[in-house]
């Protein structure tokens, strides 16, 4: 597995979190080492606890691991874009992201769902 792989695949199982906007699952300290390789520019998770914290959720359910975003049929049933990078991800989250993201998000034309 190379090293850019490697950073996608959770590291400890104990301690998972999902992104809260395009469900990434990563392990916290993966989330703070590289942020998030979708929405880094947008949350900008990396290096930063606190948000992590904010920006990631605990509470998700089921997992799938995307291989081929663009030619996947999990991702076409997940509604997940062509554009996300391999790696796993939630099927479900449960949490919101701050509202300074949320505005953010509305500004930039980003649907959060």
């Amino acid at each position: 597995m190379s090293d850019a792989s490697a950073s996608l695949v959770p590291s400890d199982s104990r301690k998972l979190r999902a992104c809260l906007l395009c469900s990434l699952v990563k392990s916290a300290l993966q989330f703070r080492k590289d942020g998030c390789e979708n929405c880094e520019p947008i949350l900008r998770i990396k290096g930063s606890a606190d948000r992590v914290s904010e920006c990631t959720t605990a509470q998700f359910h089921g997992l799938v691991a995307l291989m081929r975003p663009g030619e996947s049929w999990v991702s076409r049933w997940q509604r997940i874009p062509d554009t996300v990078t391999q790696g796993i991800y939630a099927i479900s989250v449960t949490g919101s992201l701050p509202d300074a993201v949320l505005d953010l998000l509305e500004r930039r034309g980003v649907t959060y769902k």
